[in-house]
């Protein structure tokens, strides 16, 4: 059932919202938190009950107090006319792709999306005859030269997932809105809070609630919202597949999101410090973050988002693999994971190199995906000088 934003909320500022969007005590006994509901059967009190579905929920699947909670809190907060939620990033992406796409489509994709986005587009939709063209990030309005009559998805994704090129939302919405396709949009990076998706022109926006909606690095969900145009065929796909998240999960979602706010701010001061730092480093070719001034997607970050995350790339100066390895392998605070958006600082080696295809992969040096935690920056910094001091070494 789609959800309209909460008309009472949407006077107040984005904190408040996130601490009572989706909450309402007084159905849960006065108790603060929409408890855990698991179930999957309904009772219905009478048979006219049960053949109209005369009831708030009518089968688990369909969706408990739990679960409304988030998809209400959500919608609030994206602008969305609906939320469903999956039990993970990737599967809120496949949900968005099968709920708009056919035999016989054509979708654009750009070149610098999640990976595992592009295993699916080219694996499982490959199958149901569906061909994916990716293109280069930066393309803008020239997305309508690669726009053909039955291309029914433009998918972005901003900043890019490791290499943080920037697209024009509003420009590539213009130009597929006027031939009939779908936006859709991975915003995990920015959440709605730094980047408001459906008033950008997206349709469906896609978010990985693992990373900052979670905070914890113990939770997998993903949340996908639509605009009133696509709500029905989102809410359609989602029943259809019965892709629940669990009960236990969407309660800590809807824990991390009341403290979203104040965990993302923290995280993009400490990451502005941080990718300020790196990029004095002798070490350092550059560093690719939109929020800085030397990015190429400064001014588009600056026009449409309203924050930046934890989340950047840093690429080296020439360096051998095994001085590398000798940097990353004695770190004492940067985990090595593919994860992020928790309390804990990370470090991911990458190379795209192998599998873009619309556009080239050129770099100085090695790649270094950094999430920047919530540890002291002075303790972080000491971490990182003794790694370049073996890289410098090896």
């Amino acid at each position: 059932m789609p959800q309209k934003p909460s008309s009472h909320l949407g006077r107040y500022g984005e904190r408040t919202r996130l601490v009572h969007a989706g909450r309402d005590p007084f159905q849960q006994h006065g108790f603060v938190n929409t408890p855990i509901y698991r179930g999957s059967t309904v009772l219905y009190p009478t048979t006219d009950d049960f053949l109209h579905r005369r009831a708030p929920f009518t089968y688990g699947t369909h969706g408990t107090p739990t679960i409304r909670s988030l998809e209400t809190a959500w919608s609030d907060l994206a602008g969305a006319a609906t939320t469903v939620l999956t039990p993970s990033g990737l599967a809120a992406i496949t949900i968005a792709l099968m709920s708009a796409v056919k035999a016989g489509d054509h979708i654009l994709v750009t070149d610098s999306v999640y990976r595992p986005t592009r295993t699916f587009c080219e694996g499982m939709l490959t199958r149901f005859g569906i061909e994916t063209t990716y293109y280069d990030p930066a393309v803008g309005a020239g997305i309508a030269a690669l726009m053909r009559p039955n291309t029914t998805v433009v998918f972005t994704e901003a900043p890019g997932s490791q290499t943080f090129e920037m697209q024009d939302i509003p420009a590539i919405a213009k130009i597929a809105h006027a031939a009939g396709a779908c936006v859709m949009m991975d915003n995990t990076w920015a959440t709605p809070l730094f980047f408001p998706p459906h008033e950008r022109g997206v349709d469906i926006c896609i978010e990985a609630g693992t990373k900052y909606l979670s905070g914890g690095s113990d939770l997998l969900l993903g949340l996908t919202s639509a605009n009133e145009a696509w709500a029905k065929r989102l809410r359609t796909t989602f029943d259809a597949f019965a892709m629940c998240a669990g009960p236990e999960d969407v309660f800590l979602g809807l824990r991390g999101l009341r403290t979203m706010a104040l965990r993302l701010r923290e995280h993009e001061k400490q990451a502005f410090d941080m990718a300020r730092w790196l990029a004095e480093r002798p070490e350092v070719a550059r560093v690719l973050h939109p929020g800085l001034e030397s990015d190429p997607g400064h001014a588009i970050w600056k026009r449409d988002f309203t924050g930046a995350s934890g989340l950047f790339t840093v690429i080296l100066k020439e360096a051998s693999p095994a001085a590398l390895a000798a940097m990353l392998d004695g770190l004492e605070l940067f985990g090595m994971g593919a994860s992020w958006g928790g309390f804990e600082s990370l470090v991911l080696p990458f190379d795209p190199a192998t599998y873009r295809t619309a556009t080239r992969w050129q770099a100085e040096g090695p790649a270094l995906r950094f999430h920047i935690g919530l540890e002291d920056l002075d303790d972080l910094k000491r971490d990182l000088d003794a790694g370049f001091a073996r890289l410098r070494a090896g």
